[in-house]
């Protein structure tokens, strides 16, 4: 809460000596690993920072929508808003002494054609995606190499395998697997892992905040619009459990050399290692067929 962030920004500047001031803060952490979560509100990221609160983890949740509960610490953060995680992610850090492990979560979804999609909606898209992304890696590291600290960004198989109608998402998912690489090669000398998990359809509300364009804003387009975005709906509604997923990212995070980008659950390690084999033209005809696209 923005408040909050005020009131904790107003405590630094106390005349009162710094180790006085480190003995108020420290009790509340000291011994307990951190971990930041962007967008434990709701989903997945609600999912992880449950278990990880349950694995003894003092967990802070930065999003625009607090977290329901008092086991999780959070701060009113907007990842389409540039300097607002970097300032969240810096007084976590401050108050912390360091940080253990980052999970990007934040995400958004929009079923529109191409060819009529508004610039504002894809902006804010990759705003939320990607570049929020890069600002939590950017503004974590410092507190990450205290702690020889992992990152874990959620992409999407979307990010392998492009969605019909919702292929912002997909770049905007591909972007963040090579966002992880890139990552893991620079930091991994001081210590941090970067790591990418990709989950396939993942039953949450995530579907039902998806801005999906009407017949006014898809024009020609929207009987195919309507037809990939239901059956997208139908996959991710069907498809995993979140506290599946946030047992993946707890895995990940705890492996000593984890993979730099990766699937959760067999399935989608299975459907990802097939995708690599096969042709393109042959794995675009099947996305097709799965989203009823002539």
């Amino acid at each position: 809460m923005k408040k909050e962030i005020k009131e904790q920004t107003e405590e630094k500047k106390d005349p009162a000596p710094a180790a006085a001031r480190e003995e108020e803060r420290a009790p509340s952490h000291r011994g307990r690993r951190v971990a930041v979560i962007v967008g434990a509100s709701s989903g997945i990221g609600r999912e992880t920072a449950l278990k990880l609160q349950a694995k003894s983890y003092t967990v802070f949740n930065l999003s625009r929508t607090p977290f329901k509960g008092e086991r999780v610490h959070s701060l009113t953060a907007d990842a389409a808003q540039e300097g607002e995680l970097e300032r969240a992610i810096g007084e976590i850090g401050e108050e912390a002494g360091g940080i253990d492990l980052l999970v990007y979560s934040a995400g958004f979804s929009m079923a529109a054609p191409l060819e009529h999609a508004k610039s504002g909606d894809y902006r804010y898209l990759f705003e939320v995606n990607y570049f929020g992304a890069i600002e939590a890696i950017r503004a974590a590291a410092p507190y990450l190499k205290k702690r020889a600290g992992r990152a874990v960004l959620v992409g999407s198989m979307g990010g392998d395998f492009p969605i019909p109608y919702d292929g912002f998402y997909s770049s905007s998912k591909a972007a963040l697997c090579m966002l992880a690489r890139e990552a893991d090669i620079e930091l991994r000398p001081q210590g941090v892992r970067v790591c990418a998990l990709l989950p396939g359809g993942t039953s949450t509300d995530f579907t039902y905040s998806r801005r999906v364009y009407d017949p006014a804003e898809s024009k020609g387009y929207t009987s195919s619009v309507k037809k990939a975005s239901a059956a997208l709906a139908n996959m991710e509604q069907g498809g995993m459990a979140p506290s599946l997923v946030a047992d993946s990212i707890l895995k990940l995070a705890a492996k000593r050399n984890p993979p730099t980008v990766t699937a959760a659950g067999g399935k989608n390690m299975l459907l990802r290692y097939a995708g690599k084999l096969l042709p393109e033209r042959f794995t675009d005809w099947l996305v097709r067929k799965k989203f009823n696209q002539s």
